[in-house]
């Protein structure tokens, strides 16, 4: 009698973990503290029935106002005593921030307006229910981005604007499948 031939073990999930192991605290702080210039961009994650996601993980990667992309540290700073995770510095721009969902699937962060030569908040994120996270952009309404937009079909730019809701305050939502789907990116490997 022969052994059969193995099958590769099928994707499964990781999770959801998130809220436990990855955000540290003033992970939606990338702004440094009082910067009168800060914008909040703010939204929710939808799953495909249009329904909240309430354990989702949000990074952002962003260029400073100057255009560089070379950021501080600050996100990982640890006690030297304990080894735990500090509060950021509060005084330098990371370009960096990871923000958990709540459980109404609602996010926020705080950040420095992006430089108009790269306009957008970078976003990766990890969910329930996905083998892989997804990536996608968050052009930020006011600052450039129209050529970049101008390439999709209207109603999938739309998915990609994080829309002015006030003086400083802009409104982000990703919905992951359905009516409204965000735009995702794919990257070669």
């Amino acid at each position: 009698m022969t052994d059969p031939v193995p099958t590769p073990t099928p994707t499964q999930t990781v999770g959801p973990f998130y809220g436990y192991a990855l955000p540290f605290p003033g992970g939606g702080e990338v702004a440094p503290a009082g910067d009168p210039a800060a914008i909040t961009v703010h939204g929710y994650v939808y799953d495909g029935a249009g329904e909240p996601v309430p354990d989702a993980l949000l990074e952002f990667w962003q260029a400073a106002p100057d255009g560089s992309f070379a950021g501080q540290p600050g996100s990982w700073r640890r006690d030297p005593a304990s080894g735990g995770l500090l509060p950021r510095d509060a005084f330098g721009f990371t370009g960096f921030g990871r923000v958990p969902t709540g459980a109404d699937g609602h996010w926020t962060l705080r950040t420095l307006p992006p430089p108009p030569a790269a306009p957008y908040l970078s976003i990766c994120l990890f969910a329930r229910g996905l083998s892989r996270h997804l990536f996608t952009r968050a052009y930020v309404e006011g600052l450039g981005g129209e050529r970049e937009l101008k390439t999709l079909a209207a109603e999938r730019a739309e998915t990609l604007l994080a829309r002015r809701e006030g003086p400083g305050v802009f409104r982000f939502d990703v919905r992951l499948q359905g009516e409204g789907e965000t735009v995702f990116l794919s990257f070669g490997h």
